[in-house]
This record gives structure tokens, C-alpha cells and sequence, in this order.
């Protein structure tokens, strides 16, 4: 970086050597107190391109635009709260590069689709969480509490263990144009969420989420685009999970 008593020669040798960039982010603005148009805005900001669009929307907020709204919490990509379209794509921003997607080019930054947007990138959740609550995403058992825990082999372990790893980010059921028309669709992540306990070997309410997933609303609703499989940040597999749970339905056989 150059400082005041630097010549010109010595500037541009630290300029050169400097990691950081031009980098423009190009944000989806809504603020309904203001205005009810949508607006497109470019922040050109200096950022080293090796650090995360998460950062670069902090930059801005901090020392640019302190309007600019969105959600994060950890920043490590365990909590989902930062997801958001990036480049047109499904991202979390704390997990994406700015090396990684053309810096050279405006960084295109809008809030997922098919949930109502509340301010700028932050959109209402609560049909996605209402959808989750639906499956019964919890243990259900009967008889007695046991004096351990409730033991299971790898073997049954390993049959949902994929499933597990959702972090409710909604990046897959904001990338399915079926949720993104209808509203009313259950979505990838609620069924991945069924899916993980209709396969848990220590659950006895499979056939009743098999039921809820049956409605209308329900897993017939996917076509098989993959477009969740490819949006989701953990790498589940989630058109295979859909899947199984459609076979589920039809044969009965956990």
C-alpha cells in the first residue's frame, strides 16, 4: 500500500505487489419502506479476490452502505443462514470465492427465489420452516425411556447418514422451479428431512411422514431436474433422497 512519502515509482512496485483488486458487486436493493421498485446497485469495492463474497458484502455494509441488509451468523457454512444467488447460482457466501467466479465481471448478488423478499437479500422463511415442521423432523418412539442411548449399527447409521447433513439453508428448495410456481410444494429440503428419519432404524413414525409426503404437495411433485443436488452447499444427494422416498411410498419397505 502506498503511503505519502513514496515516489512514484515506489507506489506503483507496491501497487503491483499488492493482493488486492477492483471487484464490483452488483446487489438486488428492495427496502418496501422506501419504495416498492426493485433496484440494481454496483458497490465497486478493493478486496483480495482470495477472500468470500461474505466478506466483500461486509466491506460494503461497514464502510460503504450500512443499509444494505442480509442474514449470516457463523460465516463457516454450518449455520445456512448467508444463502443467497450468486452469479445466478444457489450459494451460501460464506463458502464462495471471489477467485472462484470471475472477478474480472460484476459479481451479481440477489436473494433466493420463490420466498417473499422482506428487505434487500433477506427473504421470509417461514414457508420453508412450515414446510420442515410438517415432516415431523424429530425422533418419534414408544414404550419406555431408555437408561442409554438408543443403539444402532453403522450399517443402519450409514443408510441415512447423507441426509443428515442439512443445514436448512434452503439452497435446494429455492432452486427447484416447481417450489419457485407453486408454494404450496413440501421442497427438496423438507423431504431430505422426512427421508433422514423414515430410514432411521430407531423411529417408528416412517409410514406416517410416508403419508404426509404423499399428499398432493408432496415428493410427486418433483420432476427430477437435479437443480437441488446441484445447489446444495453439503453435497447430499438430494434428488436420490427424493427418490427413495417415492420408492418407499410404493413398495412400503423401509
Amino acid at each position: 500500500m502506498a503511503t505519502p512519502t513514496m515516489d512514484k515509482a515506489e507506489a506503483e512496485a507496491a501497487a503491483a505487489a499488492s493482493p488486492y483488486i477492483t471487484v464490483t458487486f452488483r446487489i438486488r436493493r428492495f427496502n418496501p419502506e422506501v419504495s416498492d421498485e426493485v433496484q440494481w446497485q454496483d458497490f465497486p469495492i478493493e478486496i483480495d479476490p482470495k477472500e468470500r463474497v461474505l466478506d466483500g458484502l461486509h466491506k460494503i455494509k461497514w464502510d460503504v452502505d450500512g443499509s444494505l441488509t442480509f442474514r449470516r451468523s457463523c460465516a463457516h457454512g454450518i449455520c445456512g443462514s448467508d444463502a443467497m444467488r450468486i452469479n445466478g447460482r444457489n450459494r451460501l457466501a460464506c463458502k464462495t470465492l471471489i477467485k472462484d467466479i470471475n472477478p474480472e465481471k460484476p459479481i451479481t448478488v440477489e436473494p433466493i427465489k420463490g420466498l417473499t423478499v422482506l428487505k434487500d437479500l433477506v427473504v421470509d422463511m417461514e414457508p420453508f420452516f412450515q414446510a420442515y415442521r410438517d415432516v415431523m423432523p424429530f425422533l418419534v418412539t414408544s414404550g419406555n425411556e431408555p437408561t442409554r442411548e438408543r443403539l444402532q449399527s453403522a450399517e443402519d447409521r450409514e443408510r441415512f447418514d447423507d441426509t443428515t447433513k442439512c443445514i436448512l439453508c434452503a439452497a435446494c428448495t429455492s432452486s427447484c422451479p416447481v417450489f419457485w410456481n407453486d408454494g404450496q410444494y413440501f421442497g427438496p429440503a423438507a423431504i431430505v428431512n422426512a427421508h433422514r428419519f423414515i430410514f432411521d432404524s430407531r423411529d417408528e413414525a416412517g409410514e406416517q411422514r410416508l403419508e404426509i409426503l404423499n399428499d398432493k404437495d408432496g415428493v410427486w411433485r418433483c420432476r427430477t431436474t437435479f437443480n437441488c443436488t446441484d445447489a446444495c452447499p453439503r453435497g447430499i444427494e438430494v434428488t436420490k433422497a427424493i427418490q427413495e422416498v417415492k420408492r418407499a411410498l410404493i413398495t412400503r419397505r423401509f
